[in-house]
């Protein structure tokens, strides 16, 4: 017994070096990698994690002459406030619908274009459309907003000219909100779509040629090859990327919607989302409750992605994200 303790403390007495000495290892040979990655984290913590110290607000009825820690404790009116009020519901419907069509179509457009992108042999055409793809990424929802009213201007924009030329009655799109639902989900695909495609494409480039060559042995055509061979090597990719975008189902992007319907009321019926009635309470000096809302999303966001990744864990674990 004394023996078997002796040697359980010499080898935790060796234990203790050996790890703090992989430990330095480990910092001394990826110190590189450290110094890359210090940028996203300074920037996380600045400004997403610094910036939660301000949920108290959400519990306060906030005023500027007393501060955040001296405005009075009003518990949950602010959210109270919120889901008796009229626009909660509007706000939440379009904010999970409009995020369920972009999910939906925006992941079927992208696997299409990355899949008829791997067709493409020819270097500098690939290179071609891969550049025009993801160019829209990169313009910012202003200039895309100026884009988009050039082109539905009621008087001189391009569509209403060219139906005008073909004999039929302008259309005033920013009077009528039927019509945005479509111009939303156009645009938001159109400048999206290219960047996703990479993603798809470049695991696509992962998959061992062998089994496509197998495939043609076999006397599988192209589109046999596609559901046998290129979706299953997506599925991976694609639960992932679903997982995070279903964590953003009550999350809208700010620019498209407040940019593209140029903060229009009467067509809020069908454009304002939550991140949208947000920047308008911060605008109006409403801090408790745009905070109380804030707060709504971010927790449905993470209770959502815990959610579907332990489904996700049920039925194909190797593919859950955590």
């Amino acid at each position: 017994m004394r023996e078997s303790a002796l040697h359980s403390m010499t080898d935790k007495a060796l234990t203790k070096p050996l790890r703090r000495n992989s430990v330095k290892r480990m910092v001394k040979e990826n110190i590189a990698l450290f110094l890359l990655t210090l940028p996203a984290i300074l920037y996380y913590l600045i400004f997403h994690y610094t910036p939660m110290v301000g949920v108290i607000l959400a519990f306060k009825d906030y005023k500027y002459s007393e501060g955040i820690l001296g405005s009075s404790w009003v518990g949950f009116k602010n959210f109270e406030f919120f889901f008796t009020s009229m626009d909660a519901w509007r706000i939440t419907r379009n904010t999970v619908s409009y995020a369920g069509v972009f999910i939906v179509l925006g992941n079927i457009a992208a696997v299409t274009v990355a899949l008829l992108l791997f067709e493409v042999r020819g270097k500098l055409a690939l290179k071609f459309y891969q550049t025009s793809m993801i160019m829209p990424k990169f313009l910012s929802w202003v200039l895309v907003g100026y884009m988009t009213y050039a082109l539905f201007n009621p008087s001189l924009g391009y569509f209403n000219q060219i139906i005008h030329f073909f004999g039929f009655e302008s259309i005033d799109v920013y009077s009528n909100s039927k019509y945005w639902p479509y111009i939303i989900v156009s645009v938001e695909i159109w400048k999206t779509v290219g960047l996703s495609s990479i993603i798809y494409y470049a695991a696509l480039m992962s998959v061992d040629p062998e089994l496509f060559e197998a495939a043609k042995i076999d006397g599988a055509g192209r589109l046999r090859q596609i559901f046998a061979i290129s979706l299953p090597s997506l599925t991976p990719v694609l639960t992932i990327i679903i997982i995070l975008a279903i964590g953003n189902l009550f999350r809208g992007d700010f620019g498209l919607f407040y940019q593209i319907p140029r903060d229009i009321g009467v067509l809020y019926p069908t454009t304002d989302v939550i991140d949208t009635y947000v920047y308008r309470g911060l605008r109006s000096g409403d801090f408790g409750i745009s905070a109380a809302v804030g707060l709504f999303q971010s927790v449905v966001g993470l209770i959502l992605i815990v959610i579907s990744n332990w489904i996700v864990t049920k039925i194909r674990p190797e593919n859950a994200l955590f």
